[in-house]
């Protein structure tokens, strides 16, 4: 695909990265001279500097040959105006970044889609909604849902006392043959593993499992983990992350708010009916302790900070807080941050880029996700008519190397998926998929 992506900043050259990878041709439009000197000297991508609300600017990337134009500024107004312009220009599909949640109500989407914006994205929404998904399944690190969470992707990190540890795949089949879940990768010392039968589970592997809803207990059971009940959060940040997930929590959780900026707490009051805002610093310690921070059950930070936001946790995870999720917008902090201890990483880079990636795709996606701190995806396909992945048993299929296929969703059913399973045209297949193999997996569902 041709694809022009408008920028100005990391998001924009992160897209163009992974886009990059998959063999698609990339321009970048950004206003930074300096930064598209830097790409150009680093990568292959084709760069052009200037503003890309500028038809001249849009027709010098050649506008009209474009696939699909993503616009990914910081600024709202921008992406709108550069998308509408762009699909009047002759581009096939546009996307635009937002981040006003009015934005994203069906009514508005309508009126953008008559515009020519085929989709909108608001990274920030998609976090909130991440943070709440979490809070509500406490036992993993992240959760991924299909057909209405009768199948799910759980992330375990695996602890000492699991009773898995240091058993092979094989083993765990044969002493437990009926299991409603299957193990579809490990992250081991910053590699991701597609695991074989003889592989084994080792401590402080990052597990990433396939599961029925009816698997759900005997999966915890197994990897050591148990579930418990969140009533007391703290959150620090009060920004369009923190204020969204506040709002969609604060009739059901007891929270507290924390906000430096004086001003904002004033908004926050308004905004939010239940959540009490305290107007203060979290790196505070002793403010914590004053806040009671030891008898709080998740410590949510998702300042502008990355820093900041783990520094937090790492103080929460000392005052003996079981869960903790951090708002980490550097992607390199991400492994580091999860080894030491955070238990949930939310990146609005990996978000953006879940949401693009299936544009770029032949198959017809019905959802896919861009994991946290391991070069993957989990992506759900639905299998067409007469496509290579509906002619044999699963077994049988020449599934790429890096790609594994964890479990169906057919109609209100769903099934893990064994090598003697047959997909059949309609069936949504998840797959697990490293990046090189992507492409192999969407010829097979073409």
């Amino acid at each position: 695909m041709n694809i022009v992506i408008a920028g100005d900043g990391e998001v924009g050259l992160y897209l163009a990265k992974e886009l990059a990878d998959e063999n698609h041709n990339i321009t970048i439009v950004d206003p930074h001279e300096d930064l598209l000197k830097m790409v150009e000297s680093h990568t292959d991508l084709m760069t052009i500097t200037g503003d890309s609300t500028s038809i001249s600017v849009l027709n010098r990337a050649n506008i009209k040959k474009t696939d699909l134009l993503i616009s990914v500024v910081h600024n709202e107004k921008t992406n709108i105006i550069t998308a509408i312009l762009a699909k009047k220009l002759g581009a096939k599909k546009t996307i635009a970044r937002v981040n006003s949640l009015e934005n994203i109500t069906k009514e508005n989407r309508e009126i953008y889609e008559s515009l020519g914006i085929d989709a909108l994205i608001c990274p920030e929404e998609i976090a909130a909604e991440e943070i709440v998904n979490l809070l509500y399944q406490t036992a993993a690190t992240e959760i991924i849902n299909f057909n209405g969470g009768r199948l799910s992707l759980f992330l375990i990190k695996l602890e000492d006392n699991a009773p898995v540890m240091y058993k092979t795949l094989n083993e765990i089949t044969t002493a437990h043959p009926h299991l409603n879940f299957r193990a579809v990768a490990i992250h081991r010392n910053s590699t991701t593993i597609i695991p074989k039968g003889d592989d084994q589970f080792l401590p402080n592997d990052l597990s990433y499992i396939i599961t029925k809803s009816e698997g759900v207990e005997e999966l915890l059971k197994l990897s050591g983990k148990s579930l418990f009940e969140i009533k007391n959060v703290m959150v620090v940040g009060g920004g369009r992350v923190g204020r969204t997930a506040c709002k969609l929590l604060e009739n059901e959780i007891n929270i507290k708010l924390f906000e430096s900026d004086k001003e904002k707490c004033f908004n926050l009051t308004d905004y939010l009916n239940e959540t009490l805002v305290i107007n203060g610093d979290a790196r505070d310690i002793q403010l914590l302790e004053d806040e009671d921070i030891r008898g709080v059950d998740a410590f949510i930070a998702v300042t502008n900070n990355s820093e900041t936001n783990i520094l937090t946790c790492l103080h929460a995870r000392k005052f003996g807080v079981k869960k903790t999720i951090a708002l980490v917008e550097n992607i390199d902090y991400i492994d580091i941050s999860q080894n030491i201890g955070i238990d949930t990483i939310i990146n609005k880079k990996l978000i953006t880029a879940s949401y693009i990636v299936r544009f770029t795709m032949g198959s017809e996606i019905a959802s896919l996700k861009c994991l946290s701190g391991v070069d993957a995806e989990v992506i759900e396909l639905v299998a067409k008519p007469a496509s290579a992945i509906t002619q044999n048993r699963i077994k049988d299929l020449k599934i790429p190397e890096g790609a594994l296929i964890g479990g169906v969703c057919r109609g209100e059913e769903s099934f893990i998926a064994t090598g003697n399973f047959q997909i059949i045209e309609g069936d949504k297949v998840v797959v697990f998929s490293l990046p090189q193999a992507i492409h192999k997996i969407d010829v097979l569902f073409n």
